[in-house]
């Protein structure tokens, strides 16, 4: 790992909290956009390195941003779990995961994997507001859809600007 490749990571963690902080929520929960800015940083810079270090500093960042009751903990469980997750669904498409449908594809279901594992998580550690049907279908869902469009418009336009700025090689 070199420094340029720890600059992008660290701007990637520092927007995708940013975001996460200053998005507006609906009752306890909201979208998780430094989910999205972590499966960016894992397509764009595949490595287990890499995934981990966007995993615990997302799971961390998330953490303290969010406005979920007792979400800490929740958050270092999920984001984790859900980077190795997105990271094994990455090497196994290789051939699809870096097209733009494809990034979408992924960040769909990637995001699906975090709200399940985050709502498990917060069930067993902390209990929920409401039932985790009802919280599934207003906050995981409409983040799955978000995380999708803003994946499928973000990742060719980033993909570029770091080929452009050789913060990554051309390969990738």
């Amino acid at each position: 790992m070199n420094t340029r490749t720890l600059v992008a990571l660290s701007l990637f963690v520092g927007i995708g909290a940013t975001l996460h902080l200053l998005l507006p929520g609906s009752l306890s929960m909201k979208p998780d956009m430094s989910l999205l800015m972590m499966f960016l940083g894992i397509l764009l810079f595949p490595g287990v390195k890499n995934v981990l270090l966007l995993g615990i500093a997302t799971g961390l960042l998330s953490g303290l941003t969010t406005t979920f009751p007792g979400g800490f903990l929740p958050n270092l469980i999920d984001k984790p779990l859900t980077a190795f997750l997105f990271y094994g669904m990455v090497i196994l498409t290789a051939k699809y995961a870096h097209t733009v449908y494809g990034a979408a594809f992924l960040s769909v279901v990637g995001t699906v994997i975090s709200g399940i594992l985050f709502l498990g998580s917060a069930a067993l550690l902390v209990g929920l507001p409401a039932p985790i049907l009802a919280l599934a279908v207003t906050a995981v869902l409409p983040a799955t859809v978000l995380n999708g469009l803003l994946m499928g418009i973000m990742y060719p336009v980033v993909k570029s600007i770091m080929k452009r700025s050789s913060l990554m090689q051309p390969a990738a």
